[in-house]
């Protein structure tokens, strides 16, 4: 989708780019050697056209430094380093080139400890290195590329958890698949003739030329990168990090050379002057770029939701699941401290197994790009273990099964668990946004925790998308035409994966085949 210039989302979707084959000058005879190749002779010959790089010193002192770098090949139009770690609301401003961008870092996608730390060519290389917020920088750690099927700790953009083997992996926001699923075919060619070493580097790569990246990690890489094709910025990075290091992404150029080299291609001959190129795209894939409406209104910021808990219930609602106390509500609404929650009774000192959940009235987000929920809460006897009993979910609608999707926040904290001491937290909602949700505040104990929560007020607050947007125009082959009886993924304007229904109203980017299109719902 138009994923890299989301800053201009709530535009006009401008689908055919003719500056994209401009983009992409390959040098004439860069790839000769590739012709007539399969398979593994066919990355072997990959990896001797792009195996020496002219890297930048690494880090940011002096000029031709790492920064220095990201000023040329990850800097939007606006002055801020692209984050493909975290939400655009998130990127910081590029202030100087060579200056770090602040609170960030620089992000290995492959992490000097699978090669043993040595700070060669591939710790330098600006294929592998992107900036990057610190904080999921410091969250991802040193773990492999997958999909996280549980325990999701990451920022609401990039996913850090547990894969399906119960091992540590993150996952790339769907927007950016693609172009990580290509840099991590271009390091696995580009050092085949590494030795991979520790569980993380051995997760996902074997040793030897060929495969080197392990069976289920290069089929589902293509599999991203069938779903994501190189888009105007992925292109031109590849350009711009060509001029510094003289070395080139292959996978970029050619988006289906995975094929021939992992794929369902690889008894067939790789021929570069006839295999189609990423500058035949006509809206590069993923979604071409972005046009700003000459005069865009400013997005509107506001209160969605407020809510006294001392001098009302704020409307709210009880769930109750399991309640062994000879309470009638697990919650109670209380004048001092709010909604307070428990199920231990002082007259017997007795802890009890209870499940109840306090319920918010359905918050309308579909008009929001960006929206926080701000608490202000006490627990008190959780033994430390507030996080295993208590939760915030978001609950949304499956609109295909009208099911119930209920989904943790995962930056939900605690104060100290153990007094009664107020503190107030901010805890994102932006991958709501387009959809209508209901907040509850999730209460469990049992006979060895039964802690008290309360929450004496909260605030939902949004930055609401312009209204003063011209009916979508764009221009495709098929002259715009959505066909919705045909596949076709739905995102919002900050990039999230969602789904259409008759009650969602705002603007959706519709990607469907090569052509991605703003759609305006009213």
């Amino acid at each position: 989708m138009g994923k890299k210039l989301l800053h201009m989302a709530l535009a006009v979707i401008a689908a055919v780019l003719p500056t994209i084959p401009s983009m992409a000058q390959i040098p004439e005879g860069y790839y000769n050697s590739l012709k007539g190749k399969k398979g593994a002779e066919l990355k072997t010959a990959v990896y001797n056209v792009i195996k020496n790089a002219k890297v930048l010193s690494y880090g940011s002192k002096g000029d031709h430094n790492t920064w220095w770098g990201f000023w040329l090949t990850d800097r939007d139009s606006r002055g801020y380093f692209i984050d493909r770690y975290s939400a655009e609301r998130e990127w910081v401003k590029a202030t100087s080139q060579g200056s770090v961008g602040s609170g960030m870092n620089i992000e290995h996608s492959f992490p000097k400890s699978w090669w043993g730390g040595a700070s060669n060519q591939a710790y330098k290389d600006l294929y592998n290195l992107m900036p990057c917020q610190s904080k999921i920088n410091s969250t991802k750690s040193n773990y492999p590329m997958g999909t996280v099927a549980s325990g999701d700790r990451g920022n609401g953009w990039t996913k850090v958890g547990y894969g399906t083997d119960k091992k540590w992996y993150w996952e790339p926001a769907d927007p950016w698949k693609g172009d990580f699923a290509r840099g991590y075919m271009y390091m696995a060619t580009t050092y085949q003739n590494f030795t991979w070493k520790g569980e993380a580097a051995l997760q996902i790569l074997q040793q030897g030329t060929y495969p080197t990246l392990q069976n289920w990690a290069y089929t589902l890489f293509i599999k991203w990168a069938k779903a994501d094709r190189p888009d105007a910025l992925e292109i031109q990075r590849n350009e711009d990090v060509y001029k510094i290091q003289g070395n080139r992404n292959p996978y970029v150029d050619f988006p289906n050379l995975m094929e021939y080299v992992w794929g369902d291609s690889t008894d067939i001959a790789f021929n570069p002057e006839t295999t189609v190129k990423s500058s035949a795209y006509k809206d590069g894939g993923g979604g071409g770029t972005v046009t700003p409406d000459p005069t865009p209104d400013e997005p509107t910021n506001g209160t969605i939701f407020t809510a006294d808990f001392t001098k009302s219930k704020g409307d709210c609602t009880e769930r109750i699941i399991k309640n062994e106390s000879s309470y009638s509500n697990i919650w109670l609404q209380t004048s001092d401290y709010g909604w307070k929650a428990t199920a231990y009774e002082n007259s017997n000192k007795k802890n009890n197994v209870a499940d109840a959940t306090l319920i918010l009235p359905e918050t309308d987000l579909t008009d929001y790009q960006s929206a926080t929920l701000t608490i202000n809460q006490a627990v008190n006897f959780a033994k430390t273990k507030g996080l295993e009993y208590l939760s915030i979910e978001a609950i949304t609608i499956d609109d295909e099964t009208d099911d119930e999707i209920t989904t943790k926040l995962a930056d939900f904290k605690v104060p100290s668990e153990d007094s009664w001491a107020f503190a107030t937290y901010t805890l994102d909602l932006t991958q709501f946004c387009g959809d209508r949700l209901i907040l509850a505040f999730h209460y469990t104990s049992d006979a060895s925790v039964c802690c008290t929560w309360e929450i004496k007020n909260l605030t939902i607050e949004g930055t609401k998308v312009p209204t003063s947007i011209d009916t979508p125009t764009w221009k495709t082959d098929n002259h715009g035409v959505i066909d919705f009886s045909k596949p076709y993924e739905t995102y919002t304007v900050d990039g999230m994966k969602t789904t259409l229904n008759k009650n969602k109203k705002g603007i959706f980017i519709i990607k469907q085949g090569n052509a991605t299109r703003k759609m305006v719902r009213y």
